[in-house]
């Protein structure tokens, strides 16, 4: 998790979470890897402990990691699955529409962005 930049408009924790969630969707974390303590974090980036733990939670709360006694924090089996379906629904909802209506007022057709992806973008 080598430098991230803290931004102001979200919470640290929410940020963290979501660098996390970055990791597992690149496949910097796989299923069944461990994530970085919650002390090595907060050390590594000078956070409070209870801000690191509160975005392990969340990853918890959505099965996305689950928390072995002893051991720490692993990403679960199911993470990868579930983080895919999530992103595709997600980016449908709220992307799709506005990349949708920006083809539209350009009035480009099928033919024209079939043809700029096989031509690699230059047109």
């Amino acid at each position: 998790m080598t430098n991230i930049q803290w931004s102001d408009g979200a919470p640290i924790y929410r940020q963290l979470k979501e660098r996390v969630i970055a990791m597992m969707l690149d496949g910097m974390l796989k299923p069944g890897d461990a994530l970085p303590s919650v002390r090595q974090v907060a050390a590594e980036y000078q956070l409070n402990p209870i801000t690191v733990s509160r975005a392990y939670q969340e990853l918890a709360d959505e099965s996305l990691v689950e928390k072995r006694r002893g051991l720490g924090m692993y990403v679960t089996e199911e993470a990868a699955k579930k983080l895919l379906l999530n992103e595709r629904e997600r980016f449908l909802r709220e992307e799709w529409p506005l990349v949708l209506e920006r083809i539209q007022r350009l009035g480009l057709a099928l033919e024209d962005l079939v043809q700029a992806q096989s031509d690699g973008g230059a047109r």
